[in-house]
């Protein structure tokens, strides 16, 4: 066995709302082990930041164009990411040996072959006098991949640890839905993609039309009417869309625009009947092409926790496939993610591939991530 390294996850995720912060101890190859899970939230301003500075970015001209906008946000938020170190080491007697540090995605387009994060790693780097991992997807996007999506390396390491029996998928909803499908523990037979919107369209209905920021349990799209007509129709634009060929999305390529005049009840139940059915549409359909035909089917990130969401998708998924929530496993289904960059960071301190041809496109298994040193 290789050396062991501590390794700290930070990921900020699509719904801008703080990090989540995983420490872990792993070689980057047979085990890991969780040392500290912990979350911490953007204040108010920041958080509003983050919104309104994508809504801004569009495309990719955006970005020189709000250059000045950008460049104030990522020292805002590497500031943040300085605090959340400084306080995860005053917490533990860990040494930490290396930061993954994923930042705050502002845009994201696949077809284009760019991928925009922010957060400076030299100036974390110093700030925390840690080795810092950064800019996972360049390498990736370089040789051909779309960049994303990046955790179905660490989706095996789980199902590899917790003794899973194949087939599964590790079905992860975040802003947007992604599947890694597992057969083996070969790594080079890892299938994944994304599949369509996960909170995102759901988090930003309720965020312009409440003050809350996300539809806690489903319970405002619960006491909802879906609107039968503009869901079909949303569904069959989606279906034969542009985007839908790509196996990357970011959450710029999902508008509200078909919900636009509904109550705030109505449309909550809408999007989360079109987010249900055309995650499960599009995992039947990755899936088809398998000759495995009985799929377990393990759900985690936030949206789990929206069990109008679940049901929907449980009444659309097929008899022999079953779904359950990866915290059946003992795994916390919140920080998957935060744990990925964590391992990732260690696969890439090592030159190892985190990504494969089956997973982003890649033209052959690729390592990734930039390694910084500014103490």
């Amino acid at each position: 066995m290789g050396k062991i390294f501590t390794s700290l996850g930070l990921m900020s995720g699509t719904s801008g709302d703080g990090v989540d912060a995983s420490l872990i101890s792993s070689d980057g190859l047979n085990k890991y082990s969780i040392i500290l899970n912990q979350y911490f939230k953007f204040d108010q301003k920041t958080y509003e930041k983050v919104h309104i500075l994508k809504d801004k970015i569009t495309k990719f001209e955006d970005l020189k164009k709000y250059n000045t906008e950008i460049n104030e946000l990522e020292r805002e938020i590497t500031l943040f990411h300085s605090k959340v170190v400084s306080a995860i080491i005053s917490s533990t007697n860990e040494k930490i040996d290396l930061i993954g540090f994923h930042g705050q995605t502002i845009y994201h387009n696949s077809s284009e072959k760019i991928s925009k994060q922010i957060g400076d790693a030299r100036l974390l780097s110093q700030l925390t006098e840690k080795v810092i991992i950064n800019d996972f997807r360049k390498n990736d996007i370089q040789n051909g991949g779309e960049g994303a999506p990046l955790t179905p390396i660490f989706h095996n390491q789980i199902v590899k640890q917790k003794n899973i029996k194949f087939p599964v998928c590790i079905l992860n909803i975040g802003g947007i839905s992604n599947v890694s499908a597992i057969k083996s523990l070969e790594s080079n037979s890892l299938k994944s993609r994304d599949l369509g919107p996960g909170n995102c369209l759901i988090d930003e209905w309720i965020r312009k039309n409440t003050k809350k920021k996300f539809d806690k349990n489903g319970e405002i799209a619960k006491v909802g009417k879906v609107d039968k007509l503009i869901l079909n129709q949303a569904i069959d634009n989606f279906e034969n869309s542009f985007v839908k060929k790509r196996l990357s999305f970011d959450t710029k390529d999902f508008s509200l625009g078909f919900v636009r005049g509904l109550n705030l009840e109505d449309g909550a139940a809408t999007l989360t009947d079109y987010t249900g059915k055309v995650i499960v549409t599009n995992l039947l359909n990755f899936l088809s092409k398998d000759k495995e035909k009985n799929w377990k089917i393990l759900i985690c990130g936030g949206g789990r926790k929206n069990k109008t969401l679940i049901e929907i998708m449980e009444k659309e998924i097929v008899k022999n496939f079953s779904i359950q929530l990866i915290d059946d496993y003992g795994v916390d289904g919140d920080y998957v993610e935060s744990q990925a960059f964590a391992y990732i960071a260690i696969r890439s301190f090592l030159n190892l591939p985190i990504t494969f041809p089956g997973t982003t496109g890649c033209k052959k298994p690729c390592s990734g991530g930039i390694i910084t040193k500014n103490f």
